[in-house]
């Protein structure tokens, strides 16, 4: 098995440390080989961001994605931006909040965003979410690695806070599973 994810979005959205979390989850947790990289633009925040994980039960000859498995959208421009990079049969997550026009029929929508704001309080944790909703739809780790690299990674205050995101993402996902929804 080998996947290649890209999640995207705009600075300030943590989408560069949700590929960490995820890339510690495959790597250290599951014992898998990964790769990560990241992208942004000079803004840092509100400008493009993006970070990419390769997951193979083999080892990575090329370090970079050629083309996506999953691509994973927090903002309409990462969604303009990206969608090219996307297989034909690649699966495609968009958040319902922030992607108004999906280039593409078939995505994913979830509701991360909003999730976020209103069981949590704060769009802070739309990242967290996210790798919920995204290890339910495609499988590529398990909840549990990636609890464990929540908990290794989020600040101490705000771990509670963080493990529901997981969970509610987790939800999230598992209702888009039951629709049978691919991209």
């Amino acid at each position: 098995m080998k996947a290649e994810i890209r999640l995207a979005g705009t600075g300030g959205q943590g989408v560069i440390l949700a590929s960490v979390i995820l890339a510690e989850a495959a790597g250290v947790h599951e014992g898998r080989f990964v790769v990560q990289t990241q992208s942004y633009g000079p803004e840092a925040r509100g400008g493009a961001s993006r970070a990419d994980v390769i997951i193979a039960d083999e080892p990575i000859l090329y370090p970079k994605c050629r083309q996506l498995d999953v691509l994973v959208c927090l903002s309409q421009l990462a969604a303009e931006k990206y969608f090219e990079d996307l297989k034909v049969r690649g699966t495609a997550i968009i958040d319902s909040f922030y992607v108004r026009e999906c280039p593409r029929e078939g995505a994913i929508c979830v509701s991360m965003t909003e999730t976020a704001r209103t069981e949590l309080g704060r769009e802070l944790f739309t990242n967290i979410v996210m790798l919920g909703a995204l290890a339910q739809i495609t499988r590529v780790v398990k909840r549990e690695s990636l609890e464990k690299a929540v908990a290794n990674r989020a600040p101490a205050k705000t771990l509670e806070l963080n493990k529901k995101a997981l969970a509610l993402g987790w939800e999230l996902g598992a209702g888009q599973r039951k629709k049978g929804t691919k991209g």
